[in-house]
């Protein structure tokens, strides 16, 4: 009798040592903010985009550059070398369409800022690279009243916005980091943007005054003092049938002061059908293509839920470290808990084959 207890012990004691228990690590993704309040984006399987790579051999900028962010830099760059500015143009060849500006600009005519981020709208999101459109001015009383159209195009290896100015090739950047239009908002109101630089061209190259139009970093900074962004971003798709929907960030600042543009408010004052305040930051600067996940385990299996904004979303995949293969996965991924540890990484790819921030999830056996 004492030979079948102690037998019966052993075996449970056996078996209880290979019943283990699975717990998450805690882990430093990219933090996820979903889309609340922009209503489109461009149609990446529509045949323009392939169309203006192929007339135009867009896919000749980038002599082998595989860098995210260079590309991006010599895309750019190469806008800035097809279209000369023309301020006081109107009317202008092209009707807002950016295949016929760029055929008019190769034939020698210029453009003014809004023509310039067309343009660098339709090229950015051919390659898959997410951008949208904006507006934005310094909006004073002293005749410093202007406006300047402009874009902010999403870095999946810094998970962030960045402004970019084609008509003037450059952009601001922080301690090596490009900034969006809003965080240059916050630099220029903080100390006249004293803290930030502003760079030119492919090389990054540090500058202040602009030789072109003789504008300090200062100057240029200020113009985001008041920005709008464009609620609907397919205007490279659906041109001419667009939708006008302007984004403004409700702040103290906001509150307290009008926008004024050529002497006078801002037509969507009068218009408020066509102005969305928002008042929180976050939901202007949502995160494309970056993974939130959650993790749910029972027993020896564990199911990765994974979701994400991400335009013209392709696929999910993963690779299992230390391997560095990657494999199509569905947004729900099945996981059978054999190791001590199982360290998984995901990232979500678009129709372009661009792949977002990597999203690292970590499982690992519970110390006894």
């Amino acid at each position: 009798m004492k030979a079948k207890i102690l037998f019966f012990l052993l075996g449970f004691l056996i078996s209880g040592c290979t019943n283990f228990e699975y717990t998450t690590e805690e882990v430093d993704n990219p933090v996820y903010h979903p889309n609340t309040q922009f209503f489109s984006y461009e149609d990446l399987s529509s045949p323009k985009f392939g169309h203006l790579i192929e007339k135009y051999r867009l896919d000749t900028i980038f002599h082998g550059e595989t860098d995210e962010f260079k590309r991006i830099l010599l895309l750019r760059h190469w806008i800035k070398t097809v279209i000369k500015i023309n301020d006081f143009g109107d009317p202008y060849p092209g009707d807002g369409y950016a295949e016929q500006i760029l055929d008019n600009a190769l034939r020698g005519q210029g453009y003014h800022c809004g023509h310039f981020m067309t343009v660098q709208n339709a090229l950015m999101n051919a390659f898959g690279y997410v951008t949208r459109t904006l507006g934005a001015g310094p909006g004073g009383m002293d005749g410093s009243d202007g406006h300047h159209g402009i874009n902010e195009i999403w870095l999946n290896s810094y998970n962030k916005w960045f402004l970019s100015d084609a008509k003037y090739d450059h952009h601001f950047e922080k301690d090596g980091v490009p900034l969006s239009a809003l965080e240059i908002r916050d630099e220029y109101l903080k100390n006249k943007a004293a803290d930030i630089v502003k760079v030119k061209g492919p090389d990054r190259i540090p500058f202040d005054i602009d030789a072109e139009t003789g504008y300090s970093r200062e100057e240029n900074a200020r113009t985001y003092t008041w920005i709008e962004w464009h609620g609907y971003n397919n205007i490279f798709t659906v041109w001419p049938e667009y939708k006008d929907l302007l984004i403004m960030y409700r702040d103290d600042f906001f509150r307290n002061n009008t926008w004024i543009w050529g002497g006078k408010p801002h037509w969507a004052y009068a218009q408020p059908e066509f102005m969305k305040p928002v008042d929180e930051r976050t939901e202007i600067y949502w995160t494309p293509n970056t993974i939130s996940s959650e993790v749910l385990i029972e027993g020896k299996v564990a199911t990765v839920k994974l979701k994400s904004d991400t335009p013209n979303l392709k696929e999910y995949q993963v690779r299992q470290k230390p391997s560095t293969a990657w494999e199509k996965v569905d947004s729900a991924y099945v996981v059978n808990l054999k190791k001590k540890n199982h360290e998984l990484v995901f990232r979500a790819l678009n129709l372009a084959g661009v792949a977002g921030p990597e999203h690292r999830v970590i499982i690992k056996r519970k110390t006894r």
